[in-house]
């Protein structure tokens, strides 16, 4: 489907140059996570470090606490939550809300895993996930191995494709 739109895209004569700088820079898989350590909604320290060589992280990025799409997405992942703890995976969610908006989006939706408040962005940053100028995050997750290294990586707008690429991502790595 991407060749296909490529090849209309170019035959269109648009500039493809675009689409390969925003794609281009950022991690990808094979690579080693950036370690990050951010504070929870209720201000525990997070650290990627703890997690490696013990836990398949599920690393997601979200633009905003209460919005329609995040709400979804997270609400999935809560329901999701047991089957992805049976096969060794935390869910850990980050966006530039506060500690106080995580704790209130926590408590509403009865979410069962860390959200790491990143007011500042350092660690959407090292993941190269912000969205343009607006101190938002990309819909983005990463999946990181117990090695480290990123599994996989998913951008999908809609929450249902974006559950369904992880699932697989996470089947492929339990079989590693």
């Amino acid at each position: 489907m991407k060749i296909n739109l490529i090849a209309v895209l170019a035959v269109a004569g648009l500039m493809l140059l675009t689409l390969s700088v925003q794609a281009a820079p950022g991690l990808k898989v094979g690579d080693t996570a950036p370690l990050f350590t951010g504070q929870d909604q209720d201000g525990k320290t997070v650290a990627l470090a703890d997690w490696i060589g013990k836990k398949i992280v599920l690393l997601y990025f979200y633009p905003k606490d209460f919005t329609s799409g995040c709400t979804k997405e997270a609400c999935g992942f809560r329901d999701r939550v047991g089957e992805l703890s049976k096969d060794n995976v935390q869910v850990i969610g980050v966006s530039f809300d506060t500690m106080e908006s995580h704790r209130k989006f926590i408590a509403q939706y009865h979410l069962n895993f860390p959200l790491l408040a990143d007011p500042f962005g350092q660690i959407v940053k090292a993941y190269d996930v912000k969205w343009g100028d607006r101190n938002l995050a990309r819909r983005v997750s990463f999946l990181i191995g117990l090695d480290g290294k990123i599994a996989h990586i998913t951008e999908a707008a809609d929450p249902a494709v974006h559950f369904q690429e992880m699932e697989a991502a996470i089947a492929a790595v339990e079989k590693k």
